[in-house]
């Protein structure tokens, strides 16, 4: 394939790495929105940031180039891309991680949601920390943790960040500490223990082949898929 990388910081880099490994081309790789010939790509591949994501998954739609974005912090307008990619036949597959493991935690939390929500005495919180480089908190994989539990637990309608505001809500702690690709705590607290989930990522290694095995497995489809599509769980 020959791919486009719009957004060249840490992650970009690290996807160019396992693409080549892959067999694939990297023929754009950018920073600046819009600076480019996107249809020189066989598909695209968003780790922008938040203000120039909107604009390059649009691009990709309206020239019929398949993209996958894993920017979080637009989802705002995630309808209004949903509504562009039906109206052009495009292929379109957004993911708050791609982490072949991080979408296996998703679906352990939301069993473990399911378990849980019967037994009143345990309050659930969530913990992520990552690099101080990210902008956006919490994560996205945090907020689609917590939405995992609010789907499968009916004590818990939203979240709130650093405390809860009230009994409905779920706590989410976002820190930011140098050089820490991402941590992910599940805790379930009653007054006499504590049950946990923990996903942590070594580097940004994960991230990268998932993006690139989601990229392999856009190509040549028409629609808006998610990471449940491209592994075939839940």
């Amino acid at each position: 394939m020959k791919i486009a990388l719009l957004g060249y910081g840490k992650m970009g880099k690290a996807i160019e790495t396992v693409a080549l490994q892959r067999g694939h081309t990297i023929v754009i790789k950018t920073s600046k929105p819009l600076d480019y010939d996107i249809t020189t790509a066989d598909i695209a591949i968003d780790f922008s940031v938040p203000t120039a994501a909107f604009g390059n998954i649009s691009n990709c739609i309206n020239n019929n180039v398949p993209v996958i974005s894993g920017t979080t912090g637009w989802l705002d307008q995630y309808n209004d891309i949903v509504s562009l990619c039906e109206k052009q036949k495009g292929a379109f597959i957004y993911a708050s991680n791609f982490s072949l493991g991080v979408n296996i935690f998703f679906e352990l939390n939301q069993q473990l949601a399911k378990m849980m929500a019967k037994l009143e005495d345990y309050k659930v919180n969530i913990e992520e920390t990552h690099h101080t480089q990210k902008l956006d908190a919490p994560s996205g994989t945090a907020i689609t943790l917590a939405e995992g539990i609010i789907k499968n637990n009916n004590a818990y309608n939203h979240w709130d960040l650093d405390k809860a505001t009230d009994q409905q809500a779920i706590a989410i702690q976002a820190k930011r500490i140098a050089d820490v690709p991402g941590t992910h705590v599940i805790s379930y607290t009653s007054p006499i223990d504590t049950i946990k989930i923990e996903h942590e990522a070594h580097n940004r290694q994960g991230f990268a082949l998932g993006a690139v095995i989601a990229a392999e497995w856009l190509v040549k489809k028409t629609g808006v898929f998610t990471m449940k599509d491209v592994l075939n769980i839940g």
